[in-house]
């Protein structure tokens, strides 16, 4: 054993290591996920919800949802080292039990309409390509008083609040929170470049809004496609807002929705935040690279996909899609270490 060896058999009992193994792999020359794209093709994915729908009741799971696991961080409930990602179902006549945590979650609804979220004692009608965030430390329940199955994304920062060791839970004593205000009241107060003179911002740092409808982001999307310049990159692609502040619209969570005009396909980029992908309307394909490997999905409405951190994507549509999307931006611009490259 020589003098290097022996250094490294002696200390370890003393639980130390030494720096300069492992130094190229702590500060690697750029960002080194081991996580990978993925697809869920809805067509395939929906008949094991409806299957759940028969094998557990949605008060029985608290909720009901198929996780969507990274294939390279399979058991760790995450889709990347720092977002969660599920689709959970509800049937008409089922509630999920009001519960509360310190993860945020955003509900992306994919499929049906008629089903509600109530956050804080108000509620919120379900319908496809709302978003609707449940503010951190918030009681929320689920419920579904209308015809047909309802389908939502949800997209929690599970793996990160795990990863500060700062998850805390609370199951609610009552099924359903007592409605305390009618529906829309928070976006009367919030939703019109508005906001009353002396109130306080209710959620902290999150939006005072927790719904924001889709039919005025797709009429945004509309009228910018036709006035204004279409990106080279993006397509025509907005960032959801805190009205208050400008900023985004959850502390730990970005989230984006963009339109895709028919014949369009984009130039490449990459960034260091990971981002999920949902398919709200229209079809396409998506190009993902990183060094020799290539992955090609070709997707449809209702259909989800990620893009890892530094994986260079390139998105196309003959005819024109809606795409929904989140990532971990927010933290990455508090800690000042996000990055993005546009190829040409």
């Amino acid at each position: 054993m020589n003098t290097r060896e022996q250094l490294y058999s002696d200390m370890d009992p003393h639980h130390l290591t030494p720096l300069w193994e492992v130094l190229h792999a702590l500060v690697p020359k750029e960002p080194n996920t081991p996580c990978v794209p993925a697809f869920w093709k809805y067509s395939d994915v929906r008949p094991f919800l409806m299957r759940a729908g028969e094998a557990i009741t949605a008060e029985e799971a608290v909720r009901r949802v198929l996780v969507m696991e990274n294939p390279a961080l399979r058991g760790q409930s995450a889709v990347t080292q720092s977002l969660y990602a599920g689709l959970q179902l509800i049937l008409p006549g089922e509630v999920a039990p009001s519960h509360r945590h310190t993860q945020s979650a955003l509900r992306f609804i994919v499929e049906g309409s008629g089903a509600y979220t109530a956050v804080d004692g108000e509620r919120a009608t379900m319908h496809a390509g709302d978003f609707i965030i449940t503010p951190s430390w918030t009681w929320h329940d689920h419920g579904h008083d209308a015809a047909g199955p309802v389908v939502w994304l949800d997209g929690l920062d599970i793996p990160m609040v795990r990863f500060f060791d700062a998850g805390f839970a609370e199951n609610d004593a009552r099924k359903s929170q007592a409605v305390a205000r009618p529906e829309g009241t928070s976006f009367a107060r919030y939703g019109h470049n508005m906001a009353p003179v002396r109130s306080a911002a209710p959620y902290g740092a999150t939006s005072p809004i927790f719904s924001y409808p889709y039919e005025r982001s797709r009429e945004a999307l509309d009228q910018l496609e036709r006035s204004a310049p279409v990106d080279e990159w993006d397509g025509v692609k907005l960032r959801y807002v805190n009205p208050l502040t400008g900023g985004w619209p959850m502390p730990t969570i970005a989230t984006f929705m963009q339109k895709l005009p028919a014949g369009f396909a984009g130039k490449g980029w990459r960034q260091t935040d990971g981002a999920v992908y949902s398919v709200v309307e229209g079809s396409g394909s998506v190009d993902i690279t990183r060094g020799e490997r290539t992955w090609r999905f070709e997707f449809g409405p209702r259909d989800h996909f990620v893009v890892p951190s530094w994986h260079t994507a390139r998105l196309s549509s003959p005819g024109g899609c809606v795409l929904f999307s989140y990532s971990d931006r927010p933290v990455q611009h508090a800690l000042g270490i996000h990055h993005e490259e546009r190829l040409s």
